[in-house]
């Protein structure tokens, strides 16, 4: 749908026209076109009783009747509402190492309502959560659409699929403390993955996340390690696909992120040891292929998290993947690879998610470009282009202002002014 825009040419008829009769008005002194690169000035954003944008106007030449309601953000520059391709809501980076055992089961799915919420507060309008345990995301995303709890539209993926003894896996602990059979997720041949996938499906999952490598934060494997076959992969790939769902692996190592890329994996999460081939892959395969690389939390895994009970082991594959992840980065950004932004949050606060922008800009990648990963691009690798990702007629009206021009300054988005998710103003609260 086109959206509209009332120039000054229309001003006369404008005069005699009947009042727009939408239910919100937001004004700003300007907003970005996420999808141009442009600055629009005074913008008027309509949007209906359900939460969609139905039109966009210039304020200085469009009226609206006093039953509208009106957020007037005069001074302020307003951005889509931002995405974070890769969060976990139900965990804490303050609790490390064995602390979690401190805790009894529920309390992770509590700690995600506030999680949510923190995330909301720093301009995320939308986040795909991938991996949860006991479908944890799947009961927030659901609290939070019932009115029950306040956060962002959270896409799902329950459990993370792996294979037994992987970063996906339950590890750490001594045989005595598995329960019977194989963790939830879990699979070792290409049936039971797929089996795996149309559980997480049949249970709310909305995207499937699988390790498809070694990870930093478990125990007993190293990032580089590939722990699935590219044939589990494809099996992966093709029954999610199958059932309509999008595919993001967890691939640090260089053979399991090209494994992944030729299984048809939609994103590649942390990317950090690619080598050129898997990058050149990824740049060219036919199917959109996406790279979400968390650059940022290192900062705060190397300051806090000792203190926070992170074993030396952990720390230390943290430290060695950091700086060639970094390169990476910019290397893929050169080679023309699809870039999406996700922060690992929860590896770090969620409230420090929006520090991920100027390590993105420190590391090669224009502000407009770090935006277009956490808006545009971000839709697009979640299939959702006509719902979020862009200020546009018929997505919803989810924004964040900040008071300035991020183009110029990408740090003010970690300082946003307000947020607004679906046409409610959510920061500052306004509740009573």
């Amino acid at each position: 749908m086109k959206r509209l825009l009332i120039t000054a040419a229309a001003a006369a008829l404008l005069t005699h026209a009947p009042a727009l009769a939408e239910k919100v008005v937001v004004t700003a002194d300007r907003m970005l076109d996420v999808k141009t690169g442009k600055y629009v000035d005074y913008p008027a954003i309509f949007i209906g009783d359900d939460g969609r944008i139905t039109s966009v106007a210039d304020a200085r030449t469009v009226r609206w009747s006093s039953d509208v309601r009106h957020i007037d953000l005069g001074g302020k520059t307003l951005l889509p509402g931002l995405i974070d391709m890769h969060v976990h809501l139900s965990s804490a980076a303050e609790i490390g190492g064995h602390r979690d055992l401190e805790y009894t089961d529920s309390f992770w799915t509590a700690i995600a309502v506030g999680n949510a919420r923190k995330m909301l507060d720093a301009g995320f309008t939308t986040v795909r959560n991938v991996g949860s345990s006991d479908w944890a995301d799947v009961g927030v995303k659901e609290a939070i659409e019932e009115g029950y709890a306040v956060g962002p539209r959270i896409v799902p993926a329950g459990h993370a699929l792996g294979a037994t003894g992987g970063h996906c896996d339950k590890t750490g602990l001594p045989p005595s403390y598995e329960s019977a059979g194989k963790e939830e997720g879990v699979g070792d041949n290409p049936e039971e993955l797929r089996y795996q996938v149309r559980r997480q499906r049949k249970y709310g999952a909305e995207v499937i996340k699988v390790c498809a490598t070694g990870g930093v934060f478990s125990h007993n494997t190293e990032p580089g390690q590939q722990q699935l076959s590219e044939t589990e992969l494809r099996a992966i790939a093709d029954e999610a696909h199958q059932w309509g769902l999008r595919v993001a692996a967890h691939a640090h190592g260089a053979d399991g992120i090209k494994a992944a890329v030729r299984a048809g994996i939609d994103t590649i999460e942390h990317a950090s040891l690619a080598d050129d081939e898997g990058i050149k892959l990824c740049a060219q395969r036919a199917r959109p292929c996406w790279f979400s690389m968390d650059i940022y939390n290192t900062d705060y895994t190397q300051s806090e998290g000792k203190k926070n009970g992170v074993l030396e082991d952990n720390l230390r594959k943290d430290r060695e993947i950091a700086e060639i992840q970094r390169q990476n980065f910019r290397k893929a950004y050169r080679a023309g690879v699809k870039m999406v932004f996700g922060t690992d949050a929860g590896v770090m606060p969620h409230a420090l998610a929006s520090r991920q922008f100027a390590t993105m800009v420190q590391w090669g990648m224009p502000p407009l470009e770090a935006v277009r990963a956490a808006t545009r691009n971000a839709a697009e690798a979640l299939g959702r282009e006509k719902d979020v990702g862009a200020i546009e007629v018929g997505r919803y009206g989810d924004m964040v202002a900040v008071a300035g021009d991020p183009l110029a300054d990408v740090r003010l988005l970690e300082r946003p002014a307000a947020v607004i998710k679906g046409g409610q103003l959510v920061r500052p609260d306004t509740r009573p």
